[in-house]
Protein backbone atom coordinates (compact mmCIF):
# COMPACT_ATOMS: atom_id res chain seq x y z
CA UNK A 1 0.00 0.00 0.00
CA UNK A 2 1.46 3.70 -0.75
CA UNK A 3 1.16 6.55 1.08
CA UNK A 4 -0.96 7.92 -1.24
CA UNK A 5 -3.58 5.12 -1.17
CA UNK A 6 -3.14 4.94 3.29
CA UNK A 7 -4.21 8.81 2.45
CA UNK A 8 -7.17 7.83 0.20
CA UNK A 9 -7.98 5.56 2.11
CA UNK A 10 -8.06 7.68 5.31
CA UNK A 11 -10.37 9.90 3.62
CA UNK A 12 -13.17 7.68 2.73
CA UNK A 13 -13.67 6.54 6.60
CA UNK A 14 -16.73 7.74 7.79
CA UNK A 15 -15.12 10.21 9.96
CA UNK A 16 -13.18 11.64 6.95
CA UNK A 17 -16.37 11.63 4.62
CA UNK A 18 -18.76 12.97 7.44
CA UNK A 19 -16.39 16.15 7.92
CA UNK A 20 -15.79 16.65 4.53
CA UNK A 21 -19.54 16.73 3.73
CA UNK A 22 -20.72 18.13 6.71
CA UNK A 23 -21.81 22.37 6.29
CA UNK A 24 -20.49 22.50 10.02
CA UNK A 25 -18.08 19.75 11.33
CA UNK A 26 -15.12 21.18 9.97
CA UNK A 27 -15.50 24.36 10.88
CA UNK A 28 -16.46 23.83 14.24
CA UNK A 29 -13.29 20.92 14.56
CA UNK A 30 -11.62 24.24 12.78
CA UNK A 31 -12.74 26.43 15.53
CA UNK A 32 -11.51 24.00 18.42
CA UNK A 33 -7.80 23.59 16.58
CA UNK A 34 -7.62 27.38 16.52
CA UNK A 35 -8.55 27.84 20.23
CA UNK A 36 -5.93 25.35 21.06
CA UNK A 37 -3.24 27.00 19.09
CA UNK A 38 -3.88 29.47 20.28
CA UNK A 39 -3.15 28.50 23.75
CA UNK A 40 -0.49 26.10 22.93
CA UNK A 41 1.33 29.08 21.29
CA UNK A 42 0.51 31.65 23.98
CA UNK A 43 1.98 29.62 27.00
CA UNK A 44 4.85 28.69 25.02
CA UNK A 45 5.60 32.45 24.18
CA UNK A 46 5.12 32.70 28.00
CA UNK A 47 8.02 30.13 28.61
CA UNK A 48 10.31 31.92 26.13
CA UNK A 49 10.12 35.18 26.66
CA UNK A 50 11.31 34.06 30.58
CA UNK A 51 14.50 32.43 28.71
CA UNK A 52 15.35 35.44 26.84
CA UNK A 53 15.07 37.67 29.97
CA UNK A 54 12.01 39.91 28.77
CA UNK A 55 9.25 39.16 30.55
CA UNK A 56 8.58 37.57 34.41
CA UNK A 57 12.15 38.04 35.09
CA UNK A 58 10.90 38.10 39.26
CA UNK A 59 9.65 34.48 38.63
CA UNK A 60 12.25 30.73 38.37
CA UNK A 61 12.04 29.26 35.33
CA UNK A 62 10.87 25.87 37.02
CA UNK A 63 7.71 27.88 38.95
CA UNK A 64 7.02 29.56 35.38
CA UNK A 65 7.05 25.53 33.75
CA UNK A 66 5.40 23.81 36.61
CA UNK A 67 2.55 26.19 36.44
CA UNK A 68 2.06 26.79 32.50
CA UNK A 69 3.13 23.83 31.01
CA UNK A 70 0.56 21.23 31.69
CA UNK A 71 -1.31 24.13 29.55
CA UNK A 72 0.89 23.88 26.76
CA UNK A 73 0.63 19.72 26.82
CA UNK A 74 -3.38 19.45 27.23
CA UNK A 75 -3.66 22.65 25.01
CA UNK A 76 -1.05 20.33 22.15
CA UNK A 77 -3.10 17.49 22.47
CA UNK A 78 -6.32 19.09 21.79
CA UNK A 79 -5.28 21.02 19.10
CA UNK A 80 -3.50 17.58 17.67
CA UNK A 81 -6.61 15.78 17.84
CA UNK A 82 -8.29 18.39 15.66
CA UNK A 83 -5.31 18.80 13.51
CA UNK A 84 -6.02 15.33 13.12
CA UNK A 85 -9.58 15.11 12.30
CA UNK A 86 -9.11 17.95 10.43
CA UNK A 87 -6.61 16.63 7.77
CA UNK A 88 -9.05 13.40 7.67
CA UNK A 89 -11.25 15.39 5.59
CA UNK A 90 -8.54 15.79 3.23
CA UNK A 91 -5.64 13.94 3.52
CA UNK A 92 -4.56 13.60 -0.40
CA UNK A 93 -4.83 17.48 -0.54
CA UNK A 94 -3.55 18.69 2.63
CA UNK A 95 -0.17 16.02 1.99
CA UNK A 96 0.35 17.72 -1.60
CA UNK A 97 0.20 21.12 0.16
CA UNK A 98 3.48 23.05 0.64
CA UNK A 99 2.84 24.90 3.36
CA UNK A 100 1.31 21.78 5.17
CA UNK A 101 4.52 19.73 4.71
CA UNK A 102 6.61 23.07 6.05
CA UNK A 103 4.59 23.16 9.25
CA UNK A 104 4.76 19.18 9.88
CA UNK A 105 8.85 19.66 9.61
CA UNK A 106 8.80 23.10 11.64
CA UNK A 107 6.68 20.99 14.03
CA UNK A 108 9.20 18.39 14.49
CA UNK A 109 11.89 20.78 14.73
CA UNK A 110 10.35 22.80 17.34
CA UNK A 111 9.81 19.35 19.05
CA UNK A 112 13.68 18.71 18.62
CA UNK A 113 14.32 22.07 19.90
CA UNK A 114 12.23 21.28 22.74
CA UNK A 115 13.97 17.94 23.66
CA UNK A 116 17.90 19.77 23.12
CA UNK A 117 16.74 22.58 25.61
CA UNK A 118 15.27 19.74 28.02
CA UNK A 119 18.06 17.08 28.04
CA UNK A 120 20.80 19.91 27.65
CA UNK A 121 20.84 23.24 29.17
CA UNK A 122 17.92 22.86 31.33
CA UNK A 123 19.59 20.31 33.58
CA UNK A 124 21.60 23.08 34.82
CA UNK A 125 18.53 25.01 35.40
CA UNK A 126 19.55 25.07 39.73
CA UNK A 127 22.15 27.35 38.76
CA UNK A 128 20.18 30.03 36.92
CA UNK A 129 17.04 29.79 37.86
CA UNK A 130 16.23 32.85 39.32
CA UNK A 131 19.15 34.79 37.57
CA UNK A 132 19.76 35.75 34.15
CA UNK A 133 19.67 32.65 31.38
CA UNK A 134 22.31 30.87 29.73
CA UNK A 135 23.10 31.77 25.79
CA UNK A 136 21.66 28.24 25.14
CA UNK A 137 18.84 28.89 26.90
CA UNK A 138 17.87 32.10 25.37
CA UNK A 139 18.81 30.49 22.03
CA UNK A 140 16.39 27.97 22.77
CA UNK A 141 13.57 30.84 23.90
CA UNK A 142 14.15 32.79 20.54
CA UNK A 143 14.41 29.61 17.90
CA UNK A 144 11.05 28.04 19.35
CA UNK A 145 9.29 31.53 19.61
CA UNK A 146 10.67 31.41 15.54
CA UNK A 147 9.29 27.96 14.41
CA UNK A 148 6.11 28.54 16.87
CA UNK A 149 5.23 31.94 15.24
CA UNK A 150 6.17 29.98 11.65
CA UNK A 151 3.89 27.24 12.22
CA UNK A 152 1.53 29.35 13.35
CA UNK A 153 1.87 31.45 10.35
CA UNK A 154 1.71 28.27 7.97
CA UNK A 155 -1.60 26.94 9.22
CA UNK A 156 -2.83 29.89 8.21
CA UNK A 157 -1.74 29.67 4.79
CA UNK A 158 -2.99 26.45 4.56
CA UNK A 159 -6.33 27.88 4.86
CA UNK A 160 -5.64 29.87 1.37
CA UNK A 161 -4.18 26.70 -0.75
CA UNK A 162 -6.23 24.06 -0.20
Amino acid sequence: MTLHELFAGLEATPVGTAIRESTWLFPTIETVHVFAITLVLGSIAIVDLRLLNLASRNRSITELTREVLPWTWAAFILAALSGGLLFTSSAVKYTQNMPFKAKMLLMLVAGANMLVFQFGTYRSVSGWDRGTTPTGARLAGALSLALWFTVMSLGRWIGFTT
